[in-house]
């Protein structure tokens, strides 16, 4: 059996219903194929930032957020050896917080579902999809199907001059269609805490840990997701070894006020684990298929960015296809040329949240025998902590508030800076008990919470070791333009 539409979209998970509501509401045939339509449940996508929010208000679907007990989310605490900082969020023109949102993954999804089956231009269909169908020339004319009924399986084939691939982050089709694929950089492990107040109410938390971050947030009325960033080799989930690493290794590093949570968590809840991945966006040179979404696109979840990339890739697309762009989705020379653009225009945003999100990532993971990024960790804590152009900057990209990755760059050189001017060339007169790994400071000083100490000790100490610490500070230098320069050149080419 054979139907046409203007265009197939594969996968309703976050992006592929906002797209076909989209495209629908121009004017499109839309065929939204999704293998199951059930209610996902997964550790994934539930913090949308502030510029995610605007992504949705553009696109007319802001009331998704609501109604599914999501909680507003005001901004972060930051978290590093027994110290706390606060991040909130920008504000707007008349004083309010800009806010984001946090809620259960499942309940966005079938919200944007609901969305897009209420356009009367969108077939939905639950069906698996099996091949990209393509005409002798290689160019993708529709997509081959099976849908499952009670005692039988049904092959169907559908035709559409235009194809969205929206498959996520295990894409079927990312190897025919892409010619870089994911490097996986860890995984993480998540659980629900039940009848636990966060530190920072309506905030999410990023905790330092010594081995790797630990993200927390709010996503209902009594419930707050825990995600343990874990590197290498997962301890097994089955028979209790990833209980026990999270009670060891982890709980000592939680909040005092919360470990009670944790443990309990821990203990009763579901544990899971999802894979963090780096995939660097590419041009769309394919005819009549186009990868969106995690499919094209990945970023480690840190800084909780996917979503707003996501939403604003589709307000770019289906500005650059509307119908009076592209009258015709047949008009494949048109459609790579809108897509060329789009690769362009997506960059101020999307470059800036990829390259933050795993520039933060390299820091904040930092590795107990990485001195050099231990002390860009600690500066970052610390630059935080000096609050206005230090917080608002940071937190407007974090956001997805400030797509500027100019603004991104002067940050981060900023951190480095200022980290190799007080905690390795003034290293003697500015200890701190936060050093990095509890290492000693350069010149073997012990570390200790005082302000900058100007003795003749301390002075002649700056003095003695500088040649030896302006040897370090290029080294951290150097080892800042390692994290965030080959970020840079991902986004460029």
């Amino acid at each position: 059996m054979t139907q046409e539409f203007d265009v197939i979209v594969v996968g309703a998970g976050i992006i592929g219903p906002v797209l076909a509501h989209a495209l629908a509401n121009d004017g499109r045939k839309v065929l939204l194929i999704e293998k199951n339509w059930d209610e996902p449940d997964r550790i994934v996508g539930e913090l949308l930032q502030p510029g995610g929010v605007q992504a949705l208000e553009r696109l007319g679907l802001a009331d998704c957020i609501e109604g599914i007990d999501g909680i507003p989310v005001y901004g972060y605490g930051v978290f590093f050896r027994g110290e706390a900082v606060n991040i909130p969020y920008p504000k707007s023109s008349d004083g309010q917080t800009i806010l984001g949102k946090s809620f259960h993954h499942g309940r966005l999804v079938m919200k944007l579902r609901e969305a897009a089956k209420g356009c009367s231009n969108v077939v939905p269909l639950e069906a698996t999809v099996n091949e990209l169908v393509k005409d002798e020339a290689g160019q993708v004319v529709g997509v081959i199907c099976t849908k499952k009924s009670e005692n039988e399986e049904t092959k169907l084939k559908f035709s559409a001059p235009l194809t969205f691939v929206a498959d996520g982050i295990f894409s079927k089709f990312r190897k025919e269609c892409l010619p870089v694929q994911p490097k996986l950089r860890s995984h993480f492990v998540g659980f629900i805490m039940k009848g636990t107040t966060l530190p920072y109410p309506k905030h999410g938390h990023v905790i330092l840990a010594r081995k790797s971050p630990i993200l927390m947030y709010q996503i209902g009325s009594n419930e707050v997701r825990v995600l343990v960033d874990v590197q290498g080799k997962l301890p097994s989930i089955s028979n209790g070894d990833m209980k026990n690493y999270m009670l060891e290794e982890v709980l000592p590093e939680i909040p005092k006020q919360i470990q009670h949570g944790f443990k309990e968590g821990v203990e009763n809840d579901r544990i899971r684990s999802m894979t963090n991945s780096f995939l660097p966006p590419t041009r769309n040179t394919h005819k009549g298929v186009i990868l969106i979404g995690d499919a094209m696109n990945m970023r480690h979840p840190l800084t909780g960015g996917g979503m707003t990339v996501a939403f604003w890739d589709v307000v770019h697309i289906a500005e650059l296809l509307s119908k009076k762009n592209v009258p015709d989705f047949s008009d494949t020379g048109l459609v790579i040329k809108q897509m060329s653009k789009h690769h362009w225009n997506r960059k101020s945003r999307a470059s800036m949240i990829n390259i933050l999100a795993m520039a933060l990532y390299a820091l904040f993971s930092a590795p107990e025998n990485s001195e050099n990024l231990r002390i860009l960790q600690l500066s970052c804590f610390k630059y935080f902590q000096l609050g206005g152009i230090a917080v608002s900057g940071p937190v407007g990209l974090l956001s997805g508030l400030i797509p500027n990755p100019l603004v991104l760059m002067f940050h981060f050189y900023a951190v480095a800076l200022y980290g190799i001017l007080f905690h390795v060339l003034l290293a003697p007169l500015w200890p701190s008990e936060t050093s990095p790994n509890d290492l000693k400071d350069t010149t073997g000083k012990p570390s200790s919470k005082d302000s900058m100490i100007f003795t003749p000790a301390t002075v002649g100490l700056t003095v003695a070791y500088l040649p030896l610490n302006i040897i370090k500070a290029l080294s951290v230098l150097y080892t800042a333009c390692v994290v965030f320069l080959p970020l840079v050149w991902s986004e460029i080419c």
